[in-house]
């Protein structure tokens, strides 16, 4: 009888964003898939997890998931962990879960953290439609990407490194225009976590005036439209 796959959120910030039914998963595991076994034998030590580490990231995942599939055939059972959050959210994941899903074998995908959530509830722009375009093409693509999203009505959700947020909120006033609402989001759910409120142009000051540190959410209203009339929000300050 096969075994199955366990898709598992690890936190994105604080620990105690672990379930029970995490640990109990990976307790449980036959074999533990980590994005980076370093980091996640910390996290594993945390809870007190011995179960064995298999490195599986986007460098080796095309190599590794034909291995893994036989192992979950043969009555295994494991568990897909990456760094931080939900796995296949930006992270590996993808060609694993495909691969098993055309085999027949069992996915679960436990609910837990993710940090484009969050981010977006705490914007306060309308969060009922939205599109997630994770992180933007470097080069090609990039532009031709952002034109197509200019009349979109819904709330965008993109991730950013500190590095290019600058460069990245500069080219949205461009595309979207200075005086479209956004969220900057920043180091979500870890100690100094904040959110920046405001129009593009203000947003982009205050990081022009203060360096970006940490994991960063953007969030970006929709192409006003008469049927959907935007939220107003006025500037805030980073909040803690």
């Amino acid at each position: 009888m096969p075994g199955s796959l366990f898709i598992v959120p690890t936190p994105v910030g604080n620990l105690e964003d672990m379930t029970y039914r995490a640990v109990k998963v990976l307790q449980e595991a036959d074999l533990i898939l980590a994005e980076d076994t370093r980091t996640s034998s910390v996290l594993l030590q945390h809870f007190g997890i011995k179960g064995r580490l298999l490195s599986h990231h986007k460098y080796n995942e095309h190599q590794t998931t034909d291995l893994i599939r036989e192992r979950i055939l043969a009555g295994q059972n494991v568990a897909l962990i990456s760094d931080a959050g939900t796995p296949g959210i930006s992270d590996p994941g993808f060609y694993l879960v495909r691969a098993c899903a055309s085999e027949g074998i069992q996915v679960q995908t436990l609910p837990g953290a993710t940090a484009c959530i969050p981010a977006l509830v705490s914007s306060g722009l309308p969060c009922d439609r939205f599109c997630f375009e994770g992180f933007l093409p470097q080069k090609k693509g990039r532009s031709s990407l952002l034109e197509s999203l200019a009349e979109d009505p819904r709330t965008m959700v993109f991730y950013e490194s500190p590095y290019r947020l600058v460069k990245t909120l500069s080219q949205f006033c461009e595309v979207f225009g200075p005086e479209r609402e956004c969220s900057v989001a920043r180091e979500i759910s870890k100690l100094h976590e904040e959110h920046v409120r405001g129009t593009l142009a203000e947003v982009l000051h205050h990081f022009c005036e203060n360096e970006p540190k940490g994991e960063i959410v953007i969030i970006v209203s929709g192409k006003k439209s008469p049927k959907r009339p935007q939220h107003t929000n006025k500037f805030k300050t980073p909040e803690q």
